[in-house]
């Protein structure tokens, strides 16, 4: 690709993954409330004031009002700008990494997909349908384009994390005599299995549960608190999207080299 086909490439990325991000924020402000995410308009948190257009440009809007509201100068949150720009590395990365392929497309959108469920899980212990569901629906459909997953090993992967993990609520149920594990969490895996085959989802539960249990485990015993899975899964699967096969060929040499 010419140089400069690839800096076009890698700016449309970054305007793209920046945009995708301001819907990020307004699904984190809404869904946990429950309230749609196409009406209202966007308004300020401060005075309620409807945003204009011109207000809300990622990232830009932010830093010409010097992160205040145009109607009441009140500050508004550093969170907006910073998950436009997060957003927007991912996706300039994900262009870097794969160039103009779908697997960028995949990545992209899983890692949105991850990031907004990561944030809502880890502030509200809730993962809302929208994005668990819609997330499903989106790799089955991303499933049918050129490239892997196929459509088959994309249904086998939401169906085997789906039902792995249910199968560990229910056990765990059993076992402590208390709900173990979310739906919210089930469902999320089911996404999961959809963008990365069976293979990638049974990787990111056990590397969600390894990180769960090293990170946040020993807290939760002692402050008796929930723990949002979630976040955890999503960490999982993001390395599993990245270095996946990496690992799984790391340890079929490691374990059965040496047999």
């Amino acid at each position: 690709m010419p140089l400069t086909v690839h800096i076009v490439f890698l700016v449309y990325a970054g305007v793209l993954g920046a945009s995708v991000g301001s819907f990020m924020n307004v699904c984190l402000g809404r869904l946990p409330r429950g309230e749609s995410l196409v009406r209202p308009r966007s308004k300020c948190p401060g005075c309620g004031g409807p945003i204009a257009w011109y207000d809300n440009v990622p990232l830009l809007s932010w830093i010409l009002l010097r992160g205040r509201c145009r109607q009441c100068r009140q500050p508004i949150s550093i969170q907006y700008p910073a998950v436009e720009l997060v957003t927007a590395a991912m996706w300039v990365g994900m262009a870097m990494q794969y160039g103009p392929t779908w697997r960028s497309l995949q990545g992209s959108i899983l890692f949105s997909l991850l990031l907004t469920i990561s944030l809502i899980d880890a502030r509200h212990y809730l993962i809302p349908d929208a994005l668990s569901l819609g997330g499903l629906g989106a790799g089955l459909a991303l499933a049918l384009l050129p490239g892997p997953p196929s459509i088959l090993t994309s249904l086998t992967g939401a169906a085997l994390g789906f039902g792995v993990l249910l199968a560990v609520g229910v056990l765990g149920e059993w076992v402590f005599k208390k709900p173990a594990m979310g739906g919210g969490d089930i469902k999320m895996m089911a996404m999961v299995g959809a963008f990365l085959g069976p293979a990638g989802a049974m990787l990111t539960i056990f590397l969600g549960a390894l990180a769960g249990t090293i990170v946040f485990a020993p807290l939760s015993i002692k402050t008796k608190k929930e723990v949002p899975f979630g976040v955890f899964l999503g960490l999982g699967a993001a390395i599993a999207f990245l270095f996946g096969e990496a690992l799984v060929d790391w340890y079929s040499s490691t374990v059965f080299g040496t047999v």
